[in-house]
């Protein structure tokens, strides 16, 4: 089975967020099933720098504002995965964020470049590369919506079938929204621009092109699946994504252990496991001293690795953080996103300097270092797809604290008297998204943590959950199977 992802992100090369860690460990896990998966790319910096051997496989035609069009093919590294990378002059080569500019505002011409990927993704459906032929196109999120519109508008041109096609959402919240006008400049049949293809509130969605024209739609876990067909979290969707239920499949993300995995994490100033689980607490007191937190060991301490946004739930946390200062805890927080959040915790940091860190931006070091140190992981989401964090916290004994919805609710068990007793506990959830329930599930999470036999029980459960990627692709597997048939 040859199947050709399409994305824009690809984790260890480039990440602003979970779509990297899905991109980069679900090909390589594939190939286990007998998948024969390569990965076209954008040719953003961190991709022409990255993918190594790059040769040139051939020369396009200039379009979507690019002077120059070169696919190249090379080897994603320390794996045996092939990419192909779209060297493109003037579209991709600019530094910083690959969607945005130094002051964070949207590339306005991001509907040409992705639309590059897509267009090139049929290209590849076509056989410009003569010795790989895809027999599935797997997309992922609105930067590879239009992947499947291409194929579908070549497939009417030329009267033959090529490739199946599948997009997967990874947050139905970001689209891909652009002016009516630019159509023209898609080179796609005009008669594409209406309710049953792109068009999308007097505008055009590059997202609502993958979800129209794919044969199959994918989103990352069983809750997302079945809440984006609500009016609620659809985001203006949700009546296309209810007639194509039957089209559509949840399957939840998994973990990648050759990067997440606290027995061999070598980011850690000690490694440890579910059977011996006693240097968990050397990993706190290397992050509270790292951190500047006073060392302690009585009191749990909480972390947050996020997008600092009021999408993940965390102006709760900037309210309810008093609730955890004043019964002893401590928070490490790492992230970067909206000033006034990210204000208020420098402010309460600087309050409370024995209580809270704060450090803003990204380091893929220290979040590991947060993951492991801390005992419990905030993830208190309005609404969340599928959440990684709150994976990697079970894995590495990090007890989730989160909000019942979307992956959250598929992956994390509260720790009610029943749960406990059936010993299926992993976590702390609320279920009701406000203020009260959240400081509740905080005062549990300070209950079990008093009592030591019971919290450690409950670590080794999380740890012993069977999160990795395999479940999954067995999943994405049978899908490729229907649709390239």
């Amino acid at each position: 089975m040859k199947v050709l992802h399409v994305c824009s992100e690809l984790f260890p090369l480039l990440k602003t967020g979970g779509l990297a860690d899905v991109t980069g460990a679900l090909p390589p896990v594939l190939s286990k099933l007998g998948c024969d998966s390569r990965v076209l790319l954008p040719g953003f910096p961190a991709f022409m720098k990255g993918i190594e051997n790059l040769q040139l496989l051939i020369e396009l035609p200039a379009k979507f504002g690019a002077s120059k069009i070169q696919i190249l093919s090379g080897t994603i590294p320390n794996t045996e995965i092939k990419a192909y990378v779209i060297d493109a002059t003037g579209l991709f080569d600019r530094d910083g964020n690959p969607y945005s500019d130094s002051n964070n505002i949207p590339y306005a011409d991001n509907y040409r470049r992705f639309a590059l990927l897509g267009w090139v993704a049929a290209r590849i459906a076509e056989g410009i590369d003569s010795e790989w032929l895809p027999e599935v196109v797997h997309g992922h999120d609105w930067h590879a919506g239009l992947a499947a519109a291409y194929i579908k508008a070549s497939e009417i041109y030329n009267g033959k079938k090529l490739a199946g096609t599948i997009l997967t959402v990874h947050n139905l919240a970001y689209q891909g929204v652009f002016p009516a006008h630019v159509f023209h400049e898609l080179e796609l049949p005009g008669y594409f621009f209406n309710v049953h293809g792109l068009e999308f509130f007097g505008q055009l969605s590059l997202l609502k092109a993958g979800l129209f024209f794919s044969d199959k739609l994918t989103t990352v876990s069983p809750t997302y699946a079945k809440e984006i067909q609500s009016n609620e979290q659809g985001c203006g969707l949700s009546g296309l994504l209810g007639s194509r239920a039957h089209d559509l499949v949840g399957i939840l993300n998994g973990v990648d252990p050759e990067v997440w995995n606290p027995v061999s994490d070598k980011l850690l100033i000690a490694n440890y496991s579910a059977k011996s689980i006693a240097n968990k607490a050397k990993c706190k007191i290397t992050l509270q001293e790292y951190t500047g937190l006073k060392v302690q060991s009585d009191f749990p301490l909480f972390t947050i690795v996020s997008r600092l946004t009021e999408q993940k739930g965390l102006h709760l946390v900037v309210e309810g953080i008093y609730e955890i200062i004043k019964r002893g805890g401590q928070v490490a927080i790492l992230g970067s996103g909206e000033a006034e959040i990210e204000q208020a915790f420098v402010k309460i940091a600087a309050k409370h300097p024995d209580s809270v860190a704060v450090q803003l931006g990204y380091d893929e070091d220290h979040a590991h270092r947060l993951v492991a140190g801390a005992d419990v992981i905030l993830v208190p989401s309005r609404f969340e797809p599928c959440g990684l964090t709150q994976l990697y916290g079970m894995i590495y004994g990090t007890l989730p604290l989160v909000h019942k919805v979307g992956g959250l609710a598929d992956t994390v068990n509260d720790v009610s008297l029943e749960n406990l007793a059936e010993e299926k506990a992993t976590g702390f959830v609320f279920n009701e998204f406000n203020i009260v329930e959240f400081n509740a599930a905080v005062r549990r999470a300070f209950a079990l943590f008093s009592r030591k036999t019971e919290w450690k029980k409950t670590q080794k459960i999380a740890m012993l959950q069977d999160l990795t990627w395999d479940a999954a692709a067995k999943k994405y597997f049978e899908l490729y199977q229907q649709v390239s048939n």
